[in-house]
């Protein structure tokens, strides 16, 4: 069983088992159909992933790591708000007529600021700092900026990342304030786990640990179904991860500088019904 599954399991039992609905509230998601997208929650649910150990990445279900990928370089690499700029169709829902989300995500990182050893933004002040200042412990980005809020199509889920070098291994810490944990656990965790894998190796480090952390992990009431047929499957052995040791500039990283070796998923055979 990979890492990946049994933490998913894991996790998701206990929401079924001890966490509190919100069917007495008036909620802001719908479904399709416009009935209301109510939840089972839990608060605070911290995950830690062991990169040295193995890739997390879930069997239960097939990640689309490619498509994370893309997802992952699009905010952080290219630094865009525009889904004209993403090659899937996963922010369609929330652009506006000219493809923009607004000043979130991609953009907050791209906007730059003064330092003392220059101008960066968040982005290339991270890359400096791990190359410059390992031993610091205030590297780390924020998307989560409330001037800007009203200028968002969608406020940030996956709002920050601390990074921290330890015995020259580098660490990081993803704090999101929500989770939809069918639709969009394996692929934060997959993504951030990339995200770590490509900033230590253009960094001279190793990848180390990464830490997961949700304000109010989740499962939707038309999901629990799929949910509870998904951590009875027998999950399969974790995968191995290839990154394209050649690149030596995260800007030089593509879609298809990953992949995974001897993967096996189990086919849910189902959609995914969306809340929006």
């Amino acid at each position: 069983m990979s890492q990946a599954d049994q933490l998913f399991i894991e996790n998701c039992r206990k929401i079924l088992r001890e966490g509190v609905w919100d069917t007495g509230q008036d909620v802001r998601p719908r479904w399709e159909d416009g009935s209301p997208a109510h939840t089972v929650k839990v608060f605070g649910q911290v995950s830690r992933y062991d990169l040295a150990r193995e890739f997390p990445v879930v069997t239960l279900r097939k990640p689309y790591l490619k498509t994370c990928v893309d997802e992952l370089l699009w905010i952080w690499q290219k630094k865009s708000s525009n889904i004209r700029d993403l090659g899937s169709r996963v922010w369609d829902q929330w652009a506006d007529e000219s493809g923009s989300i607004g000043k979130a995500y991609g953009w907050q990182l791209g906007v730059k600021h003064q330092y003392p050893e220059g101008e960066f933004d968040q982005v290339d002040r991270v890359l400096y700092d791990l190359r410059h200042n390992p031993a610091s412990r205030r590297i780390m980005t924020n998307l989560y900026v409330h001037a800007d809020l009203h200028a968002m199509r969608l406020y940030p889920c996956a709002y920050s990342m601390t990074f921290n070098v330890a015995a020259g291994r580098l660490n990081g810490i993803l704090n999101q304030r929500s989770q939809d944990m069918l639709a969009a656990n394996h692929w934060n965790v997959s993504q951030y786990a990339v995200l770590l894998c490509m900033f230590a190796q253009v960094s001279g480090l190793a990848p180390g640990e990464l830490v997961h952390v949700v304000a109010d992990a989740h499962i939707y009431d038309r999901h629990v179904p799929i949910v509870e047929r998904m951590i009875e499957l027998e999950p399969y052995d974790a995968p191995g991860f290839v990154l394209d040791a050649s690149v030596g500039d995260f800007y030089g990283f593509t879609k298809d500088s990953v992949g995974l070796v001897d993967y096996r998923w189990h086919d849910l055979g189902v959609g995914v019904p969306v809340a929006v």
